[in-house]
């Protein structure tokens, strides 16, 4: 089996943080390519740059999709995650969606952790979105970037397990820590949180070696069905080229 981790982000250290962490938890038959956005942001923080991250996203996943079972969005947006469903016949994942989903198989209610207030708000309206918001036990904020936690993991777990304490107050039966640098921070404060901590790349490809296991045909019917023959101009080639069949 082979699982595709498309990080819509620019930044190659995300990318290899996250491959890790799949790998770490993939089965023995299951590789990971894990492939890199070549425009957009280093890291998405604003509205604006996950608009450009979803076509970042839709791109990179036209480009390198081929010969892969499963695809994974390696961004806490979970960028283009349905446009990306309706464009593959393959199983698609986000990480944002895969680890609620996780979190709700986990306990009754959920706390998340994001890193800024912004990050914070975007995730309470994904939440909302995929319809987990009524299990959600409270979202805090570490109140640094993305890239303060990817460049100083270990600054960052004091803060992270003072969060989950507050939210375990509050009623969360598990933590999420969302975002794609969050990859492989369960591992650095699990023992000093008192209920499971989870993370998206890890919930999200034992979730898509399932999916593939299962053999889901590509649906025929409905929003998710094949892509209509349309042209479109000026488009990379590789995803112009998915909407020829």
């Amino acid at each position: 089996m082979r699982l595709l981790l498309a990080n819509p982000n620019t930044t190659q250290a995300v990318t290899d943080a996250m491959a890790v962490a799949a790998r770490a938890v993939a089965g023995g038959g299951t590789e990971i390519m894990a492939v890199t956005a070549k425009f957009g942001a280093r890291v998405m923080a604003t509205r604006t740059e996950a608009a450009i991250g979803e076509h970042a996203s839709l791109s990179l996943l036209a480009q390198e999709s081929d010969g892969c079972d499963a695809a994974i969005i390696g961004a806490s947006l979970d960028s283009a995650l349905r446009a990306a469903r309706e464009m593959l016949a393959m199983p698609v994942l986000g990480l944002t969606e895969s680890s609620l989903h996780v979190a709700c198989m986990t306990g009754a209610r959920y706390g998340a952790i994001a890193t800024s207030p912004r990050s914070a708000i975007t995730l309470r309206e994904m939440a909302e979105g995929y319809g987990l918001a009524s299990r959600c036990a409270g979202i805090a904020s570490l109140g640094v970037s993305a890239e303060e936690i990817l460049t100083d993991p270990a600054g960052r777990e004091a803060a992270i397990v003072a969060a989950a304490a507050d939210l375990i107050e509050d009623g969360a039966d598990v933590i999420v820590l969302n975002g794609a640098v969050m990859a492989g921070m369960p591992a650095r404060v699990q023992a000093r949180i008192a209920v499971p901590v989870l993370e998206g790349v890890s919930c999200a490809v034992l979730l898509a070696e399932g999916l593939v296991r299962l053999r889901l045909p590509k649906a025929r019917a409905g929003s998710y069905a094949a892509l209509p023959l349309r042209e479109q101009i000026g488009l990379d080639p590789a995803l112009a080229a998915r909407f020829r069949g």
